[in-house]
């Protein structure tokens, strides 16, 4: 069986069971090729509703929870986040998202269990399962060469948000492949593969035409380089071309 086929099935498994039991079951944190996947099997369950949350507005890998639709009662989705500082901020390494992914997937952590990684200057925010969180706190110690502490977030307040850089340029016309040239500085023609290759998604689904028009405020991702979002059309050029402004994820 295929990849896609096991994970297809385990989504349906989810939903039947929430259907049989009339009970909230959830998915772990899928990446947006996972979660176009699960967008794609809704309309197989009749009586179910899908949402999904991956601890703050914008997360990108998120959990799916399935639940009936005359559900009787309250519920959370199982996800904690986690704060990573150094003891010492004065003798802290420049830190990166890899750095500290790699080191909780080295205390033999699931991918799965794991959301966003929201690295900030001197710490990181990690959301994860509730079911790993203490794992966490317990055993991560040191990210490469730092000393770290771990907590958990407890006041919602307190949850943190992405940041975002301005990006500018100009356009023969508003198109996928226009636009992700810009955010990422590249030219379009290298652009092409990411979007043929079906690494490219907008607000969450997968988009594989160059020639598709992204509306004012979609969110495009684009896997191995990172995403950001289409703003505004700011005007035209003496020359007719359209200048775009994005705000793109850092």
């Amino acid at each position: 069986m295929e990849k896609d086929d096991f994970f297809i099935k385990r989504i349906r498994e989810l939903a039947n069971l929430s259907y049989q039991r009339d009970i909230v079951t959830f998915s772990d944190f899928l990446n947006l090729n996972e979660q176009n996947l699960v967008t794609g099997q809704a309309a197989r369950f009749p009586g179910i509703v899908m949402e999904s949350q991956g601890g703050y507005d914008g997360a990108e890998r998120q959990m799916i929870a399935f639940y009936p639709t005359d559900l009787g009662f309250y519920w959370e989705y199982p996800i904690c986040c986690l704060k990573i500082e150094p003891k010492a901020a004065k003798f802290s390494e420049a830190l990166t998202h890899r750095d500290y992914l790699g080191t909780i997937l080295g205390l033999g952590v699931e991918r799965s269990v794991i959301g966003d990684i929201l690295v900030k200057e001197h710490g990181a925010w990690v959301f994860c399962h509730n079911k790993i969180a203490d794992f966490i706190m317990k055993n991560l110690c040191r990210v490469r060469h730092t000393t770290v502490t771990v907590s958990k977030v407890e006041n919602p307040e307190e949850l943190p948000g992405p940041g975002f850089a301005a990006v500018s340029g100009t356009c023969t016309s508003v198109r996928l492949d226009a636009l992700i040239a810009i955010a990422f500085q590249a030219s379009r023609s290298s652009m092409v593969s990411y979007i043929e290759g079906g690494q490219v998604f907008v607000n969450g689904k997968l988009i594989t035409s160059n020639g598709y028009e992204p509306k004012e405020g979609d969110i495009i991702s684009v896997r191995g380089k990172g995403r950001f979002i289409f703003e505004k059309i700011s005007g035209k050029t003496k020359k007719g071309r359209t200048g775009v402004s994005l705000l793109k994820y850092v």
